[in-house]
Formats: structure tokens, sequence, C-alpha cells
């Protein structure tokens, strides 16, 4: 951010950068949605979490995804790790290195929290087509 940016080139930005990561389908539909009282949230999130933190120099997209599955494992907020496990796809993580980082946060920020994110980490894999069922979970779902 430069010290001319408007909030409107923050949000110009963060949309464009929102739209890319996390998908136009999701981000516009979160829009839309927004009454008057969400849409408040909505230019927040967008202004300073996408145009100021996700566009600043020094850390590229795929690094930024990593560390927010991580922050966001220790805060054992599932609903987040979906979307953001969708985002790090996105961004080139890999499913293996997705694994990896969520072993890493369970030691550090326990058991229960790292079941949470594991849990919600295969669920969005599983949908996206990036990680295959196992052979029982697959004939439950052909019965």
């Amino acid at each position: 951010m430069s010290s001319g940016d408007s909030l409107e080139d923050l949000f110009n930005r963060g949309l464009k950068l929102r739209r890319e990561v996390l998908g136009a389908e999701y981000v516009d539909k979160s829009m839309a949605g927004a009454n008057d009282f969400m849409l408040a949230f909505q230019h927040i999130t967008t202004e300073w979490c996408w145009g100021y933190a996700w566009d600043r120099p020094g850390l590229d997209r795929r690094t930024r995804s990593m560390l927010n599955l991580a922050m966001l494992t220790a805060l054992n907020r599932s609903a987040e790790i979906k979307l953001h496990v969708r985002g790090a796809v996105n961004n080139g993580v890999t499913v293996d290195e997705i694994k990896e980082i969520l072993m890493h946060a369970t030691i550090y920020c326990g058991i229960p929290a790292g079941l949470d994110a594991f849990k919600a980490a295969n669920e969005v894999l599983l949908q996206m087509g990036v990680l295959q069922p196992n052979a029982t979970e697959a004939d439950e779902k052909a019965r």
C-alpha cells in the first residue's frame, strides 16, 4: 500500500485478488448476499485483508495460503479452513503440502484443533477432486 492508496483502490485490488484466490463465484455470492449490516464486513475484509495484507510484497500467494492454514488451525476455524484449502490449491499448494502443514500445526495447536482442520480439509479436497476417497467411502457413495 502506498500513501496515495484510497480505500477504493484497496477495495478494487482486494476484490480482484480475493476473486482470484477464493474463486469469483464464492466472492460474488458473498458480496451479493450482504445486507447493509454485513456489507461493512465485506468492505473491511476486501480492503484490508485482501487489498492490503494479501497484496503486500515479500510473500507470494502460495506462502500466504500455507500460513493461513496453520493460523486457522490454531484458531480452530474449520469454516475458514475449508475456504482457504480451496484457495491454497488455487495458489499451487499440493495435497501433500496441506497434509504436512496440518500435521505440523496439530503438534503445536493440539489434537482437537488438528482433527477439525483435517476433517475440513479432507471434505474440500474430496469435493475438488484432488483427493480420492478410500475404497470404503467410494463403495458407500455408490450404494
